[in-house]
């Protein structure tokens, strides 16, 4: 009666416990395990099923899918990689707006605009408390127009191709020449729609 409880994969798993452990003048059907042809059929089902079983367990345990870690993820292994103006490739470099663009769409698979002017117009305008990881950061660095763009990191910071000669780096919003620059920031349509209750207004 508790086998018959019990999800398909758990009773079957019991079953073959209880046959494999019972003694043999009691339970005929230990033979099974004598019998090259039945064992070459059920000692694999066995394994198979005990996988399974396995699988479903550490599934369970999976933290959630998250877009801005994989974001992160993907944007802090491209650390070092030289700065190129029209970039847009790790094997010819980057620039800020390449580096952003090459992230979201190897990451999440996500088209963004191919400037930091132009991204900076799509998205949800999120106010600098808000910040979370995987948004962008937009500074003004050539007079009053956006000219540069970063991928918030969390705790202050952001990762981004900074300039000629330079490389894809973490800084710090808080630093006195990016605090002096800041522009805004905007939550990519990607990001917005992971987020329950969001109330940020499209800009």
């Amino acid at each position: 009666m508790l086998i018959r409880r019990l999800p398909p994969i758990a009773a079957l798993l019991c079953m073959l416990a209880g046959i494999a452990s019972a003694p043999a003048a009691a339970d005929p059907l230990r033979d099974w395990q004598r019998d090259p042809e039945l064992a070459g059929v059920l000692m694999p089902t066995a394994a198979s099923l005990i996988d399974q079983a396995q699988q479903i367990t550490e599934a369970a345990t999976l933290p959630e899918f998250s877009p801005r870690a994989i974001l992160t993820s993907m944007a802090n292994r491209l650390r070092d990689i030289r700065y190129r103006r029209g970039g847009r490739e790790p094997s010819t470099g980057f620039d800020c707006s390449g580096f952003v663009r090459y992230v979201f769409q190897h990451g999440l698979n996500v088209e963004l605009p191919a400037s930091s002017a132009a991204q900076f117009l799509t998205g949800l305008k999120v106010d600098r408390k808000e910040l979370r990881e995987g948004d962008l950061v937009f500074f003004r660095t050539e007079g009053k127009r956006i000219s540069h763009v970063g991928i918030y990191l969390g705790d202050g910071s952001f990762i981004h191709a900074p300039s000629s000669g330079k490389r894809v780096s973490v800084s710090q919003l808080s630093e006195k020449y990016w605090a002096a620059r800041f522009a805004g920031a905007k939550r990519p349509d990607v990001l917005a729609k992971t987020d329950d209750g969001d109330s940020d207004d499209r800009s």
